[in-house]
């Protein structure tokens, strides 16, 4: 599958092959079989990842209007979360939680137990951390499942690629793919797309985008514990380490580059970041030993020479903006006015977005107000009424231009889209053989510390 696109890939060629597939496969699709809920019209689900995005999608799956939906299996690899997910759901949707203790699934080979509990054309929910996307995703579509998938869905280079062609294969079996990326399915920003790109703003000369808030998830880690291994440590706090989520600059920033680029229209083809780890200690006194910056500044540059400037910080105590911008020749629009994709958007004449300046703002129906229903309504609806569906190619393409902007920053080198696309540095390889004696991907040094990236030193791979 890695090899389909060569070492010597160009973002065009690439851009230009995968919409030739794309094309294909949608020829492929109107003569596979269709892959929608059984007779019983019930759809079946199986969690794969019970942490709490992946009992959230979920929560959000059951609660579809539209035909009965079930959960029948669930897989992690720990027990700990499996129980807290199983309880949380069953109490908040008894009569759908069907998940006895022989469909309670653990381990790293857990995954394809629970597949095997669904029939072609049930879901299965990834959402385990990203590394293991690409595993997952090639056992759902041997077995004819529709999958939600979150986000990112790829950390590097040869996955990415790999993932590119599994999303191929989806399409050729006429099965539904949804991603995590929820500002897709935001009603505003769909509407404020089409009004930025109907030209309502002029055209776009620059982008912003801030997250900026205290150490949340497992952004940092103190040292192992005795009691666990490398691998469950790392896996666990997958936050703090590069190969199992992309970091915290993967996992919390690509909602804001994803609903920016989408606005563009197109995605950016190189990136210039810097950043710096500063507090490396605990109020206690305890070092962190992640591989994560504090802070990450990052200029992307867009084909026609205009930029998104994306800055993200984790610190204590500092302001806190978490918006984004996008200022064209006539005029700003705010397309998340706090948080992912916050409420409402608007538009405003001149380059400040001020309540006096403001020309429209969304108004939006409450049912339609919560992108992450609406992510899970759109999908089952595709599945239901058999249209075509998949969602794999940019979340790819979205997950690539995120690490293009870590691996400026971690390298100290600018970073362009077929670079990051045909970086061959592989931060995990064979993850689809793993078990729980495995080695971890990354290794302690004697003093239980894991490399972080070396800017200037360590410059073509981040650690």
């Amino acid at each position: 599958m890695s090899e389909i696109i060569g070492k010597g890939t160009s973002r065009r060629e690439f851009l230009k092959d995968t919409g030739r597939l794309a094309a294909v496969s949608a020829l492929a699709a109107g003569i596979a079989p269709r892959a929608y809920a059984g007779e019983n019209n019930t759809i079946q689900l199986a969690l794969i990842g019970c942490g709490g995005r992946g009992t959230g999608a979920a929560a959000n799956a059951m609660n579809v209007k539209k035909g009965p939906v079930k959960l029948v299996a669930m897989a992690d690899a720990f027990e700990n979360r499996l129980k807290d997910s199983y309880a949380g759901l069953k109490g908040n949707f008894k009569d759908q939680v069907d998940v006895p203790e022989d469909r309670k699934f653990l381990g790293f080979d857990s995954y394809r137990k629970a597949m095997d509990c669904l029939r072609p054309g049930d879901i299965v929910i990834l959402a385990t951390p990203p590394a293991f996307r690409w595993v997952h995703f090639t056992y759902a579509i041997e077995k004819k499942l529709n999958v939600f998938m979150e986000k990112p869905v790829t950390v590097d280079g040869p996955t990415s690629k790999r993932m590119l062609a599994l999303g191929e294969q989806a399409s050729a079996k006429n099965l539904k793919v949804g991603v995590g990326l929820m500002s897709r399915h935001s009603r505003a920003l769909e509407e404020l797309v089409k009004r930025v790109q109907d030209g309502e703003i002029g055209d776009v000369i620059l982008q912003r985008g801030y997250r900026m808030h205290g150490p949340a998830g497992f952004f940092s880690s103190p040292p192992k514990p005795a009691d666990i291994s490398d691998l469950c440590y790392q896996v666990r706090r997958f936050h703090s380490f590069i190969w199992a989520s992309g970091g915290n600059f993967s996992d919390f920033y690509i909602h804001i580059i994803d609903h920016l680029g989408w606005i563009k229209g197109e995605w950016p083809v190189k990136a210039m970041g810097l950043g710096g780890r500063h507090y490396r200690q605990s109020p206690e006194g305890i070092t962190f030993v992640d591989q994560n910056f504090d802070i990450y500044s990052v200029e992307y540059t867009y084909a026609d020479g205009s930029k998104f400037c994306f800055d993200g910080r984790c610190m204590e105590n500092c302001s806190s903006p978490y918006a984004s911008y996008v200022h064209g020749t006539k005029g700003v629009a705010i397309a998340s006015k706090s948080g992912d994709c916050g409420l409402p958007s608007s538009i405003h004449k001149g380059q400040d977005p001020t309540r006096q300046n403001r020309v429209w703002e969304s108004r939006i129906p409450d049912d339609q107000r919560d992108p992450y229903q609406n992510e899970w309504n759109d999908l089952v609806d595709a599945i239901r009424a058999d249209k075509p569906y998949n969602e794999t190619k940019y979340g790819v393409e979205c997950s690539l231009v995120t690490s293009m902007g870590r691996m400026s920053a971690h390298t100290g080198q600018e970073i362009t889209f077929e670079q990051m696309l045909n970086c061959p540095h592989e931060m995990a390889p064979g993850l689809d053989k793993l078990t729980m004696d495995s080695p971890a991907p990354l290794q302690p040094d004697a003093n239980g510390r894991y490399p972080v990236p070396q800017p200037g030193i360590v410059k073509d791979r981040e650690y």
